[in-house]
């Protein structure tokens, strides 16, 4: 009897009231652009980083919170890419446990590890200037307990380079 009264208790939690994460959740303090990630196997290599808060507005729990951060590449000005996508899948970033002090995030700084490379004595400033350079989209999307994935950001990373204390 015991044991069943546990059971209901814990499935009574599990079923709290869902929360609007599209409505609940604001990204602010964004910092984006391209960090100087150094040289790797004799290349400079930059890769798209984005740091930013998460604020709730509501006083629900929203714990545990996911994250998965999709950056994907938008076409070369001018092109049409052949699938009429307007962007492709690069590569995402899935953020396991995101903690809320009180009701804001300490900054969270998400980096793939796939990344722009160029031989030098081609700089990684000037691999933003490159023609063949692709900007980049970033999609945030949260997720709380059960519930289905919400966007909750978009955002274009500036071709800006970023300094290892950013």
């Amino acid at each position: 009897m015991r044991r069943l009264i546990v059971v209901l208790a814990l499935a009574v939690v599990g079923c709290g009231p869902q929360v609007d994460l599209k409505k609940s959740l604001q990204v602010t303090d964004i910092l984006g652009g391209y960090y100087d990630a150094g040289v790797v196997d004799g290349r400079n290599k930059i890769v798209p980083s984005i740091t930013f808060t998460i604020h709730k507005n509501t006083s629900s729990s929203i714990h545990p919170l996911q994250l998965t951060v999709y950056f994907r590449q938008l076409p070369l000005p001018g092109s049409t890419p052949a699938d009429g996508k307007t962007e492709s899948d690069w590569q995402d970033v899935f953020v396991q446990n995101v903690e809320f002090h009180g009701d804001t995030t300490e900054p969270l700084t998400v980096r793939p590890k796939v990344g722009y490379t160029g031989d030098p004595p081609q700089t990684r400033a000037d691999m933003l200037k490159n023609t063949h350079f692709q900007d980049v989209r970033v999609h945030i999307f949260a997720k709380h307990s059960s519930s289905q994935w919400s966007e909750i950001g978009v955002y274009d990373l500036p071709r800006q380079l970023l300094t290892p204390q950013h």
